[in-house]
C-alpha cells in the first residue's frame, strides 16, 4: 500500500532523494512541528490536538490535511495509527517489549526500522533492504530538530507519520519515567 502525498518532487543532487527538516515549535500547548525542504520552504505543517493520547494531523503548504498520527490508548505496549488524508488507514507503529533498547514494528509499506542505541540516528527500510529515509537528531538545538532523508519523495509523508510517531512514543516515555 503506498500513501498518498501532495508534495511536490525535487531534485536534488541529480537523483529523486529529497531531504526534510523537522523542527519542533518552541512555544506551543500542545506537540506542533513545521517541516521545511533543504531550501527553507514549508512542506508541512504538523499540529497536535487535544486528546486521550498524542493525536498529530499534518497539514501541507497550503493548509489541506494530507495525514494523521493517532496514538492508541489503553494498549500493553504504545501503538500509533497512521492515517493519509482525513481517515484512510495505511498502517500502524508498534513499540516492541525489549530489554535494553527500543525496537519497533511497522505495518506500513512492509517497512522496518533499524537505529542506533540513542534512537537519534536510524533507518527506514523497504522489504529488499534499501534505505527508505534515514532519520538523524541534530543535537545542540533547542528544540527537536531532526533531518529525514527519502530516497523517493512519494514515500516523505508515510516516513514523516514515523518519525512523528517515535518521537511522540519517546516523549511519552520519557514523561513516564
Amino acid at each position: 500500500m503506498r500513501c498518498r502525498q501532495q508534495i511536490l518532487r525535487r531534485q536534488v543532487k541529480g537523483s529523486n532523494a529529497m531531504k526534510m527538516l523537522f523542527k519542533q515549535r518552541m512555544f506551543s500547548w500542545f506537540d506542533s512541528y513545521d517541516i521545511y525542504d533543504e531550501y527553507g520552504n514549508t512542506l508541512f505543517v504538523v499540529k497536535g490536538q487535544l486528546s486521550w493520547g498524542h493525536c498529530l494531523r499534518i497539514f501541507d503548504a497550503a493548509g489541506c490535511p494530507v495525514g494523521c498520527v493517532k496514538e492508541k490508548i489503553f494498549t500493553w505496549m504504545p501503538q500509533f495509527e497512521l492515517y493519509t488524508g482525513e481517515d484512510d488507514y495505511v498502517g500502524c507503529l508498534s513499540r516492541e517489549l525489549t530489554l535494553f533498547r527500543p525496537s519497533y514494528h511497522i505495518d506500513c509499506n512492509d517497512w522496518r526500522i533499524e537505529g542506533s542505541f540513542w534512537e537519534w540516528d536510524y533507518d527506514i527500510l523497504a522489504p529488499s533492504g534499501h534505505t527508505v529515509a534515514h532519520i538523524a537528531k541534530e543535537l545542540w538545538n533547542w528544540t527537536d530538530t531532526y533531518t529525514i532523508e527519502v530516497a523517493d519523495p512519494r514515500d516523505a509523508l508515510c516516513a514523516l507519520m514515523v518519525v512523528l510517531a517515535i518521537d511522540a512514543e519517546k516523549c511519552s516515555r520519557n514523561n513516564h519515567t
